[in-house]
């Protein structure tokens, strides 16, 4: 038989997706929520939360998944995603709100797949990167991103159907104090403000840390944060 290959697509796209499928498919189960955003396109954040939670396949699960849309599309994906979630995004690599709430996923504590065309972003942008290295404006509009988002939602029941898969990968470190993990700088986005202090979330969860070193703080700020102290502040994109 001989392999069809969607045009914009590739070897290493296989391998993107595999990986992607596989956290995903994690994700759900241990409980996640998958909340989609395409702020350009929001018919294709609908069809994926559709694929998702409508099992048209016998025996496959439903899973659940949420559009979401509106003008502040940062802010309601901030109140909508738990720690745990997966957020994807279908944007180009220049849509100032994917930018943005990319940034923001790691003290959110959620995981992030970016579905786009056209150059891509910065390295490390999103935890799975599924992209069409085309320039073309009409690719959204060709049905290729929906042969991606399909493939996904596809592949993550085939990891269901082989539930060793779906163990989380234990962490590299599981002593409680780690003096080289206590190194790193945390990403915290500020909830509140109060002199000398803030309420930030991060990806462990909400909690209270000193600011002195990086006053005035305000609220919505990117800090990182070591020790229970603010060590520095994150340029937003």
């Amino acid at each position: 038989m001989t392999a069809v290959v969607e045009p914009g697509l590739d070897e290493n796209a296989s391998a993107d997706l595999a990986a992607a499928s596989l956290a995903l498919a994690r994700r759900f189960a241990a409980g996640a929520t998958l909340w989609c955003v395409a702020p350009a396109w929001e018919p294709h954040a609908q069809h994926v939360a559709v694929e998702f939670v409508h099992p048209v396949v016998v025996g496959t699960r439903a899973l659940p998944a949420v559009a979401l849309a509106g003008p502040d599309l940062v802010g309601t994906a901030r109140v909508s995603a738990r720690r745990g979630d997966v957020l994807l995004a279908v944007a180009g690599a220049s849509d100032a709100d994917v930018r943005s709430i990319m940034q923001r996923a790691p003290a959110w504590g959620i995981t992030t797949i970016w579905v786009g065309s056209g150059p891509r972003p910065p390295a490390g942008s999103a935890d799975h990167l599924l992209w069409i290295d085309e320039e073309d404006p009409l690719v959204p509009a060709t049905g290729r991103f929906v042969l991606l988002y399909h493939l996904l939602w596809e592949l993550t029941h085939v990891c269901f159907e082989h539930p060793g898969l779906l163990a989380e990968e234990p962490a590299d470190c599981t002593d409680e104090v780690c003096v080289t993990c206590s190194d790193e700088g945390r990403l915290a986005e500020v909830i509140s403000v109060e002199p000398g202090s803030a309420r930030v979330r991060t990806a462990q969860g909400t909690e209270s840390i000193a600011t002195v070193l990086v006053e005035p703080v305000a609220v919505d700020e990117l800090l990182l944060v070591h020790a229970g102290m603010a060590i520095g502040k994150v340029e937003q994109l």
